[in-house]
């Protein structure tokens, strides 16, 4: 058992964060409130190859495995956490369209997305069924050799910057085996969006996408007819992986300030960080956000050894965030009045990480996850 990441990826690493201290850092206050990313970022990180981290080299990628993918998230998500999504849909939808689509649709799918001129939303979330994915109502009917799209997805994150978008529709009988997953660009008349105003993540462009009769071709469909669902719930046993870590390196940035407050800041004579009240909250949170990393990357390593990652990947993500919120909340007591302070290093984290104890399946939905395969279906909720 081997704790340490490779030469490699301790490089990645090193220069993730380089890159996030130098593009990203200087701009997160400004693009929080002006609710978007500032204008060249996407250019940026595609010039960084961060869009091509899972995708094959022989289609122009990197073709890096998921535990490396998972350290690329957390230097970016330890800087400014809305950064991540249009990374994490590259990852997450390259890896659905690469394990199910054709080698013509490969060939010409990924290219596009490993340079970054496809930025990629997954359209899954409707807004009557977002747990209850497998109800979804959104229909694709069959003209000719063509399909026409017509509905709503919403709580789409990147909806805003997206030219793609994986998008899931009914196509047959009610249930998860009734859906069917398309490849569709979204720069047509007939796809409108609208962004949303959120409490975090405010520059992440998450929104409402409607399709008013958008025909695709039959060559945009993504995999078998009726597997769509299928597809997306594979994909999660490593995006959910993910996921929990880019909450665990909010949190851990957060108690990062924490600390080098704690050890600055006086009070009756002394650091504040010599009191217990102040120091072992930390500590606390510290033990728990190292526990939860390590079971993250457990998921991942069992996905890069071609073994089954969804209970390591589900634990981690009912826990992970939660933890994460209660650490960046520790973290804004302990800085006060500074914490509280939409100017200081903690507010703005605080709001963010929130959001991911939603993201990708609530804590309900991975313990029912989890439930099932301890419990088996037949003993499960």
């Amino acid at each position: 058992m081997d704790f340490a990441f490779n030469a490699d990826q301790n490089e990645l690493a090193k220069r993730t964060s380089a890159f996030a201290a130098e593009k990203i850092a200087p701009h997160r206050h400004g693009s929080d409130v002006r609710g978007s990313y500032r204008p060249g970022l996407l250019s940026d990180l595609a010039a960084e190859g961060l869009f091509a981290l899972r995708i094959p080299e022989d289609h122009g990628g990197r073709g890096l495995d998921t535990v490396s993918t998972g350290i690329v998230l957390e230097e970016l998500a330890a800087t400014d956490l809305s950064v991540c999504f249009p990374v994490l849909n590259a990852a997450l939808v390259g890896g659905v369209l690469e394990a199910n689509g054709t080698p013509k649709q490969l060939a010409r799918w990924l290219p596009p997305i490993a340079r970054g001129e496809s930025v990629l939303a997954l359209a899954l979330t409707e807004p009557d069924h977002g747990t209850d994915a497998a109800n979804i109502g959104l229909r694709a009917e069959r003209r000719g050799d063509r399909w026409v799209l017509a509905g709503e997805k919403t709580s789409i994150m990147t909806a805003a910057y997206a030219t793609h978008a994986l998008v899931f529709a009914r196509t047959g009988e009610p249930g998860a085996r009734g859906i069917t997953a398309f490849y569709v660009c979204l720069d047509d008349e007939r796809v409108s969006r609208e962004t949303l105003s959120d409490l975090g993540c405010r520059s992440g462009g998450r929104g409402r996408i409607v399709f008013d009769g958008l025909t695709v071709a039959a060559d945009d469909v993504v995999g078998a007819m009726g597997a769509g669902f299928v597809e997306v719930m594979r994909g999660f046993g490593i995006s959910r992986a993910l996921i929990a870590l880019m909450a665990i390196a909010v949190g851990r940035a957060a108690l990062d300030e924490a600390i080098a407050h704690a050890g600055r800041r006086e009070a009756f004579g002394r650091p504040i960080g010599r009191f217990q009240s102040v120091a072992f909250p930390l500590v606390e949170h510290a033990t728990l956000l190292h526990a939860a990393r390590l079971v993250s990357y457990e998921a991942l390593c069992l996905a890069d050894a071609g073994q089954d990652p969804r209970i390591s990947a589900n634990m981690a993500k009912w826990w992970a965030p939660k933890a994460a919120v209660e650490a960046t909340h520790q973290a804004l007591l302990t800085l006060g009045h500074l914490g509280w302070s939409e100017e200081g290093p903690v507010a703005q984290r605080l709001r963010d990480v929130i959001g991911l104890q939603l993201a990708d399946g609530t804590a309900a939905a991975t313990k029912l996850t989890v439930a099932r395969r301890l419990l088996g279906r037949e003993n499960a909720p």
